[in-house]
């Protein structure tokens, strides 16, 4: 079956990579995993064996139908939904998600993810390099995305897997990342809720410093800010919102909390 373009399919044929998937899934016996868009099934051969129960959630009307028979397994069960309608909480606590996803997907998927009251123990993905790079968020180079993750999980890159390794190959290099759940959230749900208005309004205008971001977001005057900046040292509005990592960002909801600003 020819990969279609409105579901951004891209079949993975590289055996190197898949096992280089599973291999950082670290799977076991007693694993219950989520397999996103498992299409032809080349990637749920190896959880099936690894894993002692898959959930195979297939969009595409096709090949759900045909994946119970290229994958013949007692403890493979397919689902014929839309992952983002897809309810998280139904599944067994500590299960993990493992995928090789379509590139449109990434963020509404983690966004999903991160929202669910029942967070998987582990997920590993197969998604564009540049935005698995921009996942981890390294210092400089944060997202709202990356912010969104790393509430709630470790992030870290396994393997780039270039465009070759996949048919028809699409124009960008992939890589597998990773994240493993926070044995516990560092903020309150306050905080997580302060933490996003104020990220959001900042990176609506990334290119522009704190102060000047944060005042046209906030309607609050420049020098109120200035000053909070220089009374909190922990507070520097002189720096870019990609410059902040999520403990930076509570600090500052929690001053703001505190001064009356938000």
């Amino acid at each position: 079956m020819d990969a279609k373009k409105s579901l951004g399919q891209h079949w993975l044929k590289d055996v190197a990579s898949l096992e280089s998937i599973v291999e950082f899934a670290d799977l076991n016996k007693d694993d219950f995993v989520l397999e996103v868009g498992p299409g032809h099934g080349v990637l749920t051969k190896y959880l099936v064996k690894e894993a002692s129960e898959v959930l195979a959630v297939e969009f595409d009307d096709f090949l759900y139908t045909t994946l119970a028979n290229k994958v013949k397994a007692d403890n493979l069960q397919v689902v014929h939904q839309d992952i983002l309608e897809f309810d998280f909480s139904t599944l067994p606590k500590d299960y993990k998600i493992v995928a090789n996803i379509p590139y449109y997907l990434t963020s509404k998927l983690i966004r999903n993810i991160t929202e669910s009251n029942n967070l998987p123990s582990t997920v590993v993905l197969l998604i564009q390099k540049e935005v698995a790079e921009r996942l981890v968020g390294k210092p400089g180079d944060m997202s709202l995305l990356s912010i969104a993750a790393k509430i709630y999980f470790d992030v870290s890159l396994g393997v780039v897997v270039g465009s070759e390794c996949f048919d028809p190959a699409p124009k960008v290099d992939s890589q597998v990342v990773k994240l493993v759940r926070l044995d516990s959230v560092k903020l309150t749900d306050a905080e997580v809720k302060g933490v996003f208005r104020l990220a959001k309004l900042a990176f609506n205008s990334k290119r522009k410093t704190l102060l000047n971001s944060l005042q046209g977001g906030l309607g609050i005057e420049k020098s109120k800010l200035t000053e909070i900046s220089e009374r909190y040292k922990d507070v520097d509005l002189s720096l870019r919102p990609q410059n902040l990592q999520v403990e930076d960002w509570k600090i500052m909801y929690n001053i703001f909390n505190k001064e009356g600003l938000i």
